[in-house]
């Protein structure tokens, strides 16, 4: 019988990748959705053809992508030949699924030529990227003997899983480090995370709870929809979401977009834009606030029955005058009036504009603000937060159908049982952000940097996991920092990373290990916080080259440290998604498919007669369902802040502070550009950087307004410096009117690549961002920065 040949394209533009086939290299060609080889396939004319039938297996990515979109795999000789996905629906009640620009490229990932096929270690300094291939035993033996070495050294706190989110599965890497390091003495853990960390922290100051939002489905009764913020149309909360924000709107809401940018969400949805300097959403926030209150516009009865502290006679018992929301909006303390007059110095945004929304939130009956995490990523972004979420309960638009309770905004009826957990011994924990802190000084952290369960800790970290994460590098503050700090061996003194790729986090690691990717390994996919589906991600193809999931791997290490049974409990990867969908079906919903079921259907949707409404029962029936705070009522002044003592930087009720490199640094006049980022269409935060078929689709550029540009002499498609005091980037340039005057853009989760003189090449905005944490929550402020920029 006559060998088959592979395929390869005519076009040579296109590229040819390999399959591991483990004696030979097979070429894979690159093709995509829809892309056709460029060959006769009719067997009779052309007898090389492998006539072998495809199989279409449904699964679903499992990344940092709140999507969760429906991938068809289209697997043909145990190759994903093309992938397709979700049909469009007529029905919202089982919406499409269908996947946006980055889940259509998914097969450009996965035959990637860059793929890492095998387990290596490092042979060059730190950060150098210098590895040599090693074997799996080898790979398991050292780990194995780290684990021991250092956690016998130092003790378990020494120990540290890294914050990672590349893989959300039930199965997650990370989470299987720290059931190992659980079962052999623990390790620092760590709390809170880089999205949403002030609101996280912030918004139960208020609420009680950061389940404040409600199901898309409450949207179809909105009269107006304010998303601050909040760009749905690139960061895809779920997939879903956005077709119901356009039902919302033929249903005839109307939209407001606040955001720096002219987003893609404003471009889709918006029926007015209003730009505005990033840091300063609280002050235009207030000056909605006065403004409602002052034209008796506020529904003083709900603040009267479910709020404490918006006024003198709703305060808690001992706290002096002048100290309610109400006296800050007058300034009956500092003298000032947060009229829209004050904010529009502040936030650029006119007064009379300020006040024509501000009417048109309070009057508009029921009226949605839903807050995105951008804003609370700056140095007060506490504040923003607890500002959107007064906004919400002064208009009495909390617990109502069509309405939105503002601040974090989950919501949460029914998901999956995540059935393989841990128990870790060591009880000390610190705020994710910090970790660079406790590398350096850990054993100088107090409860004032957040350290939580212990006084103090006994050790700095000195060994660190990174799976399936680019925080370690990329994605973590003052790129230049860190990777100096993680350069001196004698601080952490053993990196372990998982991945697919070579990422700049990979580069610092000791020992690399090749993961799989969702196409790979069995697991099942849920949206991020919002969303009312499951979808089983299948496992389409075997690992590619050498390529192991974390969960075996550690199965090795665990026998090598004799708990291998513990850990497993005798279960495969497949073992426990089916035992997750059991324990769903046992403990969550009786309705919920069985795994044959699931299988057969590849998505579940869970079904209601009613949208879920956030705090509902706590204003229809107060007397039964109190607030989650101490005081059982929604605490627009909290006392517990109160008591912390530190009025200025964490007051007790929302208010504007002027942000450090903010538009009133007096450091403007030297770097005179605020710097935000942004979740780009083409990346889930950093995965996807070196997809060329994204890259076509988004460029990444960094954005300036026409008037900045002419100061500087800058022409659009010119190459450009941005630079501070903590690093430099170069970097291609978008003029466009599409971003504030004094503001610049730079789309998040570039790859770091710099050149020889340390100046990164590729746009890693991080370069030039800062370590010092917000006050209340110590998260990241990464979107609080002064630049300047000139042509390259």
């Amino acid at each position: 019988m006559k060998e088959k040949k592979p395929i390869i394209s005519t076009n040579m533009k296109r590229r040819t990748f390999l399959k591991w086939t483990g004696a030979a290299a097979v070429p894979i060609v690159a093709g995509g959705v829809g892309v056709k080889l460029l060959v006769d396939r009719d067997p009779a004319k052309n007898p090389e053809i492998d006539d072998t039938p495809e199989t279409i297996v449904t699964t679903c990515s499992v990344n940092n992508c709140g999507g969760r979109c429906l991938i068809k795999a289209h697997v043909k000789d145990g190759v994903v030949v093309r992938i397709s996905t979700d049909g469009p629906s007529e029905n919202l009640s089982t919406p499409s699924l269908k996947a946006c620009v980055r889940g259509r490229s998914y097969r450009s990932m996965q035959y990637h030529p860059d793929r890492l096929k095998y387990p290596m270690k490092r042979v060059g300094k730190r950060g150098e990227g210098k590895f040599e291939r090693i074997s799996w035993e080898e790979a398991v033996e050292t780990i194995a003997s780290q684990m021991k070495r250092i956690g016998d050294t130092y003790g378990p706190e020494s120990r540290y899983v890294n914050y990672a989110s590349g893989n959300q599965g039930i199965l997650a890497g990370r989470n299987m480090a720290r059931r190992l390091l659980s079962m052999t003495g623990g390790f620092l853990h760590y709390r809170n995370d880089y999205s949403s960390g002030c609101s996280n922290v912030a918004t139960p100051f208020t609420y009680g709870t950061n389940n404040t939002g409600s199901s898309y489905d409450s949207l179809l009764h909105s009269k107006l929809i304010i998303l601050w913020g909040q760009n749905p149309a690139e960061i895809i909360f779920s997939t879903p979401y956005r077709d119901f924000l356009m039902k919302a709107k033929q249903n005839g809401a109307k939209f407001i977009v606040i955001d720096p940018r002219y987003s893609d969400t404003a471009i889709t949805y918006a029926d007015e834009w209003i730009p505005i300097l990033p840091t300063t959403d609280t002050a235009l926030m207030d000056a909605m606030a006065y403004t409602i209150v002052t034209e008796n516009l506020h529904d003083q009865a709900f603040l009267d029955q479910f709020c404490v502290g918006f006024d003198e006679k709703t305060m808690p018992a001992g706290v002096p005058a002048n100290e309610s929301v109400k006296s800050y909006l007058l300034g009956e303390k500092d003298g000032t009036p947060k009229t829209p007059e004050w904010a529009e110095k502040i936030c650029q945004v006119p007064a009379e504009k300020i006040r024509e929304i501000a009417r048109l939130y309070a009057t508009t009956k029921p009226a949605a603000l839903i807050q995105g995490w951008g804003p609370q990523r700056q140095a007060y972004g506490e504040q923003v937060m607890r500002a959107g979420a007064q906004l919400a309960c002064i208009t009495g638009n909390v617990g109502k159908l069509g309405g939105w309770a503002a601040g974090t905004g989950y919501y949460s009826r029914k998901s999956i049982v995540f059935p393989v957990g841990f128990t870790n011994p060591v009880k000390a924990t610190i705020p994710c952000f910090l970790w660079t802190d406790a590398v350096e000084r850990g054993t100088e952290m107090t409860a004032a940097d957040g350290l939580q369960g212990a006084d103090k800790l006994p050790t700095n970290i000195k060994m660190i996991f990174n799976m399936a994460g680019n925080m370690l590098v990329n994605q973590h503050s003052d790129i230049n920092k860190t990777t100096k700090l993680l350069q001196d061996e004698s601080k952490v003194e053993f990196i372990v990373a998982s991945d697919i790729f070579m990422t700049p986090s990979v580069k610092f690691a000791d020992i690399v290990l090749p993961g799989t990717t969702f196409f790979e390994r069995d697991d099942i996919g849920t949206p991020w916080a919002n969303g009312d589906y499951v979808i089983l991600g299948n496992k389409t193809i075997e690992p590619l080259y050498e390529c192991r999931n974390e969960y075996e791997v550690f199965a090795e290490v665990a026998e090598k440290l004799g708990v291998k049974e513990q850990f497993t409990e005798g279960r495969s990867m497949l073992d426990w998604v089916k035992y997750s969908i059991e324990q769903t079906r046992a403990t969550i919903d009786p309705e919920f498919p069985t795994y044959e079921e699931l299988k057969k259907t590849g998505v579940h949707y869970y079904k209601y007669d009613e949208p879920h409404i956030g705090f509902k029962a706590q204003i229809e029936d107060p007397a039964n369902n109190k607030f989650e705070t101490p005081s059982g009522k929604i605490e627009l002044f909290s006392k517990a802040l109160y008591d912390m003592k530190n009025p200025e930087e964490i007051p007790a009720v929302a208010k504007y502070i002027t942000s450090w490199e903010g538009p009133e640094d007096p450091l403007i006049e030297k770097y005179p550009l605020q710097l935000i980022s942004w979740h780009y269409k083409r990346r889930c935060h950093s995965t996807h950087d070196n997809n060329e078929w994204l890259e076509e689709a988004a460029k990444q550029e960094m954005w300036i307004n026409p008037v900045d540009a002419k100061k500087r002499s800058i022409k659009d498609g010119d190459r450009v410096k941005v630079f501070n005091g903590r690093g430099e980037l170069e970097m291609d340039v978008k003029v466009t009117v599409r971003i504030v005057p004094g503001v610049v853009a730079i789309p998040q989760g570039g790859w770091y690549s710099p050149n020889k003189k340390g100046i990164d090449q590729r746009g890693a905005a991080n370069v030039l961002t800062s370590q010092r944490p917000t006050p209340l929550a110590k998260a990241n402020p990464q979107l609080t920065n002064l630049v300047e920029v000139e042509r390259a």
